[in-house]
């Protein structure tokens, strides 16, 4: 399903790419996961990789929904430079998922809730746009994030 024209620069379509994360995050709950889901755009617009969290599901610390997406954007293309993609996420990247980002030379990224205690675009790192880096990535943040925030509080919720 393509997202056009490009989600960086139209807020309707950026809207419309992280309503497509928030369904991806409602897997991660239903295999008792934090609900967080991403997908990779290329640069016309078609996905090339999505995921949710599974850290949970298959005992693994890297199974967050970022790396799900990149890894699946990487079979889809056969090549793991995603230059001039767009990844969009319910949540801020961690500083895991930021650094597989830079690396990866994703273009954009797009995310609705701030991650108060890990987040690294922005919150409590800045990862994403370090300066001594050689690979900066322009931030799309806060998209629909009272229904990213509410998601993840409602799940949380259950362990309070």
């Amino acid at each position: 399903m393509p997202f056009t024209p490009p989600p960086a620069r139209d807020p309707q379509s950026r809207h419309r790419l992280i309503g497509h994360c928030l369904e991806l995050a409602e897997q991660a709950k239903s295999v008792g996961d934090v609900p967080v889901g991403a997908v990779i755009l290329s640069p016309e617009g078609e996905i090339l990789g999505e995921g949710y969290n599974t850290r949970e599901r298959d005992a693994d610390p890297s199974g967050h929904a970022e790396i799900a997406a990149l890894r699946a954007a990487a079979a889809a293309t056969g090549r793991w430079r995603m230059e001039g993609c767009t990844l969009a996420v319910t949540l801020e990247p961690c500083p895991m998922c930021a650094g597989a980002i830079s690396q990866s030379r994703i273009r954009t990224v797009i995310f609705g809730a701030w991650d108060e205690k890990a987040g690294a675009a922005g919150s409590v790192f800045d990862i994403l746009r370090e300066p001594r880096l050689n690979h900066w990535v322009e931030v799309h943040p806060g998209v629909r994030e009272e229904e990213c925030s509410a998601q993840l509080t409602e799940f949380f919720r259950q362990f309070r």
